[in-house]
């Protein structure tokens, strides 16, 4: 999505067009309120990246409890 020189891409959190520049330290948030939700979306587990976890839950039962 480019508008002559200058890059502008969807806010991740409430798509709002965000212009890409260094001066833009929200990058590619549109503020820190957004961020700031992204980053809870990740903290919670609402956000995961697929695949097996590296390193899965141990049981009760398992022989690698610390």
């Amino acid at each position: 999505m480019k508008s002559g020189n200058v890059r502008q891409v969807h806010c991740p959190t409430c798509q709002t067009m965000v212009v890409w520049t260094h001066s833009n330290k929200y990058r590619p948030f549109c503020s820190a309120r957004c961020k700031l939700i992204d980053l809870g979306d990740w903290a919670t587990e609402k956000r995961i990246i697929a695949g097996e976890p590296v390193y899965p839950d141990v049981g009760e039962d398992s022989k690698n409890v610390l």
